[in-house]
């Protein structure tokens, strides 16, 4: 389902086009409103007269959330504090937080913009959606809720937690869509079959998964235990929060960003130089329309690639590659780079284990250590210790051979690995108590 069909479906000059206006009109507004632009813009030499076109926007300094954090908390805000309806803030784990706000027209298009998201994941008016992301400060819970408002599906709005009540209101509410992240759909999954609750033969249809990097192999698990279409959506509390981007239902493959809203470049995360379409980078975006907290070039850390070829669904707004990780999330183990998706990918395609693993990190003699813990089933698990040796050399060796990385595999007991509610905790990094 189109929500928007004027803007979806707008051809791609008129989308460059309105990209421009906008474009130019937002740089000349933070020049004028906002210090930390004006002077970053002096100190590049640049003046907002100066960007004409979409070509000029590489001239343009990046933002990134080192400056959020030092302009903490209001001091990248365009608008004075009275025509802020909402503030948002990420959880501030290292450091302080990232503040966002919100004015009453930055709340109609993000309710806009999530309900594009909801029509592209075949969400309809009809459709029942359990919103299992966090309500609070965290952006995921109210955008979906906005969203599925202006959507006119009915939402139950049950925030994270609460596993065996989320349950219950599947099965008694009739959810069809639900809304969570990835780690914490599967963990549903589990504790269904714990509850003897046969998840697959629910009215659940859609399951709309973000807020944590998975792979193409985690969606297939999902969609096998719960007997869902498993979408992938994008978004970042600093660009807006859900609903920048999402995969449309019917080739679900590639997130078709809203242009008319953001412009996306891709960049080489070493050099800052912008890449072309096609090749595999570091995301960056310009919000055009925001009013609260327009951002510049902000280096979201995502790594990923525009796909410009048109889609099957008739949307022709670019779409981005599943994101396979974050720049600053990516180990180097002696040389190599490694992602936890890529390492996901390996172990969900061996029979034996469960979905659930940690990334340990450390340092031995100088030699940075990978040690890849992960679940084996309650079947594997009472094998006798050759067949547990054996799966183990088996995961080591194909993680070898696909990544070109060597780790130390460690099977553990079914649940030991503790379970997330929110985004799950991949990686452990010891290498600075070492």
């Amino acid at each position: 389902m189109i929500w928007n069909d004027e803007f979806e479906t707008l051809p791609r000059e008129a989308i460059e086009s309105l990209q421009a206006k906008r474009l130019r009109q937002v740089v000349e507004r933070v020049n004028a409103t906002v210090p930390f632009y004006r002077e970053s813009f002096e100190k590049a030499g640049i003046s907002p007269f100066q960007i004409n076109t979409l070509d000029d926007l590489k001239r343009l300094p990046f933002t990134l959330k080192q400056d959020m954090r030092d302009n903490y908390p209001y001091g990248l805000f365009s608008v004075p504090l009275e025509q802020i309806v909402r503030i948002h803030a990420s959880s501030g784990t290292t450091g302080k937080p990232t503040v966002v706000g919100y004015t009453r027209r930055d709340i109609e298009m993000w309710a806009e913009l999530m309900a594009r998201c909801f029509g592209a994941a075949g969400v309809h008016q009809g459709d029942i959606i359990q919103n299992a992301y966090g309500y609070g400060l965290f952006t995921g819970g109210l955008g979906a809720h906005y969203g599925a408002e202006r959507l006119g599906a009915s939402v139950i709005p049950m925030s994270g937690g609460q596993t065996k009540k989320q349950l219950m209101l599947l099965q008694d509410f009739g959810s069809t869509v639900l809304t969570c992240t990835p780690s914490y759909c599967l963990f549903l999954a589990e504790a269904a079959r714990e509850e003897g609750i046969d998840i697959v033969n629910l009215p659940l249809r859609v399951g709309i998964h973000g807020a944590e990097p998975w792979s193409e192999q985690m969606r297939g698990e999902i969609e096998e235990k719960l007997g869902i279409k498993a979408i992938d959506i994008y978004g970042l509390s600093e660009i807006l929060g859900p609903g920048v981007g999402i995969e449309c239902i019917e080739a679900q493959h590639g997130l078709h960003l809203w242009e008319d809203h953001f412009i996306p470049e891709i960049i080489n995360p070493d050099t800052g130089e912008v890449l072309p379409h096609g090749e595999k980078g570091e995301l960056v975006i310009t919000t055009i329309t925001k009013e609260g907290i327009p951002l510049i070039r902000y280096r979201t850390r995502d790594i990923t690639r525009i796909i410009p070829e048109p889609c099957i669904c008739g949307r022709t707004h670019v779409r981005l590659e599943r994101m396979s990780g974050r720049s600053d999330d990516m180990m180097i183990i002696r040389g190599v780079n490694v992602f936890p998706s890529q390492i996901e990918s390996v172990l969900f395609k061996i029979e034996g284990v469960e979905p659930h693993y940690q990334l340990v990190v450390n340092r031995e003699d100088n030699l940075d250590t990978l040690e890849v813990q992960v679940e084996v089933n309650e079947v594997t698990f009472s094998d006798e210790i050759k067949e547990l040796q054996s799966l183990s050399r088996r995961i080591q060796k194909d993680i070898k051979e696909i990544l070109g990385v060597s780790c130390q595999v460690k099977l553990v007991e079914p649940k030991t690995i503790a379970r997330s509610e929110g985004k799950a905790k991949r990686v452990i990094d010891l290498r600075d108590q070492a």
